[in-house]
């Protein structure tokens, strides 16, 4: 597996951007310099954060998503042990 976490990742298995491997690892968020755990999809390149808004969800059953501008840096939490 590559050592660096992918430009783009999402929790939604729907998604073209989600991959199970790697979220089955760990990946871990810090924005703007601050850990964040409520991270449903992130982009480095482009710069933003989609956080889940509570425990709210949509007609589909998805959880509401609040698109934070900043930031991102993710990182591989099994490399912090």
């Amino acid at each position: 597996m590559a050592e660096t976490p992918p430009d783009r990742l999402s929790n939604d298995p729907k998604s073209p951007f989600h991959d199970r491997a790697l979220l089955e690892r760990g990946v871990g968020i810090r924005f703007n310099g601050a850990e964040k755990t409520n991270v449903e999809e992130y982009c480095v390149s482009e710069g933003w954060v989609r956080v889940a808004v509570g425990k709210t969800t949509g007609r589909n059953g998805q959880p509401l998503t609040l698109k934070l501008t900043g930031a991102v840096e993710p990182y591989f939490r099994d490399a912090e042990a």
